[in-house]
């Protein structure tokens, strides 16, 4: 579960800001939106608006800059290329990354500060989520001077083999632009079993989905899972899109890739054979979601195939044939089975992106209503239709603004004082909580000015 995520000097975002999954402590509504670990409670759902340029997607960038960067063990290049821009006499300043959350019952806190591609620090705790004293699990920062890293953590100070590899690491394995976390989850040491439970949460928890994304791994789910091929077929007709069946065709791997190069075919097989579950995911040239995967002695290549049906005829469409929308709700379907039978967390940017209103109105109101549910679902979106009290509480919705510095400011609809029987979709439209494009200089445009007359 997310807890709350905060960032400095990240694209859009000058001074501090946070966002977090915190329920306000005077509402009552959609109590079953409320997820209870103890005495702590999160949110289940946020709803993040705000106008073309406001930096609602940038929070979500940001988000997946700090997973790619704990995944992949680097730094990128391009990294301090993304620092707010407008700080012209101030260049110096950092980038700091921050998330809190809960990973199968223990909540961490994990903190990045990066400046010039560099990490001056990173650290990792167990929270005490505000009742009781922070516990520090390693915090590594680096030298000014030599860029060297120290390592600070108990950690590491348990027995004499554990000292051993904290100097290891310090002298041999940490670079300023590694992050440490991942690289601790690799070594065999009993003591770092915390570690590796936090990193799990930004490798198997926390999912990303951007409005171009495809759909990846459904074609093999469908194949090897039969109720995920169940739920998908149920889900998938229940939107009256004409789709009878969405299937999956086998093809064996010389067959598929027959024109392909030879050393191109061999980087495959190897790519297969080293990965840990003997499958990968690729897109064919037409932009298809394949799974290339071993099976028994053999190779073959999965293709996600939806097979539509008109008048008795059935006809059986590639995924390059089918619309965005579709395409766009095939991407949901194992986001929305994760996070109504799992503790996942799904962030959809521009959730509504090729789908029409009343359908996306409909998914987010089942996900709203359901009292089973065990995961998150955050959102950034346009669609003010969404903006019903009774599927939303205050708390779970955000707005973001640019301020008078050219930085995003992002804020709770339960910073206003606002009666629940109050239409907050004519509210927002109408500039009540701010986030909303202004118009005024539109009307004023005189764009004949710029046309030829003939």
């Amino acid at each position: 579960m997310l807890i709350r995520f905060s960032l400095q000097n990240m694209y859009s975002f000058g001074e501090p800001r946070e966002f977090n999954m915190l329920p306000a402590p005077r509402y009552s509504r959609l109590k079953h939106h409320k997820y209870s670990r103890g005495k702590f409670n999160v949110l289940k759902m946020a709803a993040i608006y705000g106008a073309n340029g406001a930096g609602k997607s940038n929070l979500v960038h940001a988000l997946a800059s700090l997973q790619r960067i704990i995944i992949n063990e680097e730094v990128p290049s391009y990294f301090s290329d993304d620092k707010f821009k407008f700080w012209v006499q101030d260049k110096g300043r950092p980038q700091i990354l921050e998330v809190e959350f809960l990973q199968k019952g223990t909540a961490y806190l994990y903190s990045l500060e990066i400046k010039d591609n560099s990490i001056l620090s990173e650290e990792l705790y167990r929270s005490g989520l505000g009742s009781i004293d922070d516990v520090l699990l390693y915090r590594r920062k680096s030298s000014k001077k030599n860029q060297r890293a120290k390592i600070t953590s108990g950690l590491f100070e348990k027995d004499e083999e554990s000292k051993v590899l904290k100097s290891v690491i310090e002298k041999n394995l940490l670079k300023p632009n590694k992050p440490l976390l991942k690289l601790l989850t690799a070594l065999d040491n009993k003591n770092l079993v915390e570690v590796k439970k936090a990193y799990s949460w930004f490798a198997n928890t926390l999912h990303i989905l951007s409005p171009d994304s495809k759909p990846s791994e459904i074609a093999h789910a469908i194949d090897s899972d039969e109720q995920f091929r169940h739920y998908a077929n149920n889900i998938m007709c229940s939107f009256n899109l004409g789709i009878q069946k969405i299937k999956t065709e086998k093809t064996s791997f010389h067959d598929f890739f027959k024109s392909e190069e030879k050393k191109f075919l061999e980087n495959i097989i190897q790519d297969v054979e080293g990965a840990p579950n003997k499958r990968i995911q690729l897109f064919n040239n037409s932009g298809d979601a394949i799974t290339v995967a071993k099976d028994g002695e053999d190779i073959i290549v999965k293709q996600l195939m939806i097979e539509h049906g008109r008048l008795g005829d059935h006809v059986d469409f590639r995924l390059d044939d089918e619309s965005d929308g579709t395409i766009r709700l095939l991407d949901f379907i194992p986001a929305f089975k994760d996070i109504i039978s799992d503790e996942k967390v799904y962030v959809i940017d521009e959730i509504e992106r090729s789908i029409h209103p009343l359908l996306i109105k409909g998914l987010v109101q089942k996900f709203s209503l359901d009292t089973k549910t065990k995961g998150q679902l955050i959102f950034t979106t346009h669609e003010s239709n969404l903006l019903d009290q009774e599927d939303l509480r205050q708390d779970e919705i955000w707005f973001t603004e640019k301020d008078l510095n050219g930085g995003t400011d992002i804020y709770s609809l339960s910073d206003f004082k606002i009666h629940n029987t109050i239409d907050i979709r004519k509210g927002y439209l109408a500039g009540r909580y701010g986030s909303v494009p202004f118009l005024g200089n539109l009307s004023d445009l005189n764009w004949h000015e710029y046309v030829e007359s003939i």
